[in-house]
C-alpha cells in the first residue's frame, strides 16, 4: 500500500530542510507540488519523479499525489515553509478523506515567519499570531477583523502574502486598520526571498509600512508596543531582569 508524505521544505532550498523532510524526499519514489518548490529541491533529487503544476492547482496536486500513492507508491507532496501553515496538510487529509488505508505523514519545516523573525533579529519573542493577506480562500472582512483583534491586543503581527497583482493596496488597508489601534512608530520588518538568493531585509515602522512595496515573496512583521530595535535588529523584550 501507498504512502503520502505531505513535506515541509522550510524557507528556500535543501540545506534549510529538516533531516526528517530530507530523509522523506529520499524515501519517496515520486515528490509533487508547486513548480517553484521542486525547482528548489530538482537537483537534489533529479533521480526521482517530479510532478510540477502551476498556482491554484492545489486540488488537482493532491488528487495526482494520491493517485499515485493508490498504485502503491510513496510520494511527498511539497509545500515552502511548513506544510500545516498555509500549506498542503489540511487540503491533503480532505483529498484523501475516502481512503483511510492510504498512511499519510507530515512533516513540519520552518515556517516564514520563524525564519523571517530570525533575519530580522527577535522580533517574535513575545505572543504572535500570523495572518494571511490574501482573500483567496478567506473574505476581507473576516481578516479586517483578525487585523482589528489582533492589533487590538498588541499582538507581534506576521503577514502572509501581503501583496499580488490584483491586491496592490491590501497592505496599505491592513496598516490602515492597525493604526486605529497602534502607534505609527512600532517597529516592523519586511524580509523577501527568505532562505533563497536575493534575500533582503527592510526595517521600517508601522506608519511607513502601508507605503512599502511588496510582494508573494515578502514575508512582513510588526512587532507590538514593547518592541524597539537594538543594534540594528527588532527585539521584542519578554520582560527579563537584566540587572
Amino acid at each position: 500500500m501507498g504512502k503520502i508524505y505531505v513535506v515541509g521544505l522550510g524557507p528556500g532550498g535543501v540545506e534549510q530542510m529538516t533531516k526528517r523532510a530530507y530523509d522523506a524526499l529520499q524515501e519517496c519514489d515520486v515528490i509533487t507540488g508547486y513548480h517553484v518548490y521542486i525547482n528548489l529541491i530538482k537537483e537534489e533529487f533529479k533521480h526521482k519523479t517530479l510532478l510540477a503544476n502551476g498556482m491554484r492547482k492545489e486540488v488537482d496536486r493532491c488528487k495526482q499525489t494520491l493517485e499515485e500513492a493508490l498504485k502503491g507508491q510513496t510520494v511527498a507532496i511539497i509545500s515552502s515553509g511548513d506544510a500545516g501553515v498555509y500549506g498542503m496538510a489540511g487540503i491533503m487529509c480532505q483529498v484523501a478523506a475516502d481512503h483511510p488505508e492510504i498512511d499519510i505523514e507530515v512533516v513540519p519545516g520552518i515556517t516564514a515567519a520563524c525564519s523571517g523573525a530570525a533575519v530580522l533579529g527577535a522580533p517574535l519573542i513575545a505572543d504572535f499570531c500570523l495572518i494571511s493577506l490574501s482573500d483567496l480562500l478567506t473574505p476581507w472582512e473576516k481578516i479586517e477583523r483578525r487585523l482589528d483583534c489582533a492589533s487590538k491586543g498588541d499582538f507581534c503581527i506576521a503577514l502572509y502574502n501581503p501583496s499580488s497583482h490584483k491586491r496592490h493596496d491590501y497592505l496599505q488597508k491592513a496598516c490602515d486598520i492597525m493604526l486605529k489601534n497602534q502607534p505609527g512608530t512600532i517597529p516592523a520588518g519586511i524580509v523577501r526571498n527568505i532562505g533563497r538568493e536575493g534575500q533582503e531585509y527592510e526595517l521600517t515602522t508601522l506608519a511607513e509600512l502601508r507605503d512599502k512595496k511588496v510582494d508573494m515573496f515578502s514575508t512582513v512583521i510588526i512587532g507590538n508596543s514593547q518592541s524597539e530595535i537594538i543594534n540594528g535588529r527588532i527585539v521584542t523584550p519578554r520582560g527579563y531582569k537584566l540587572a
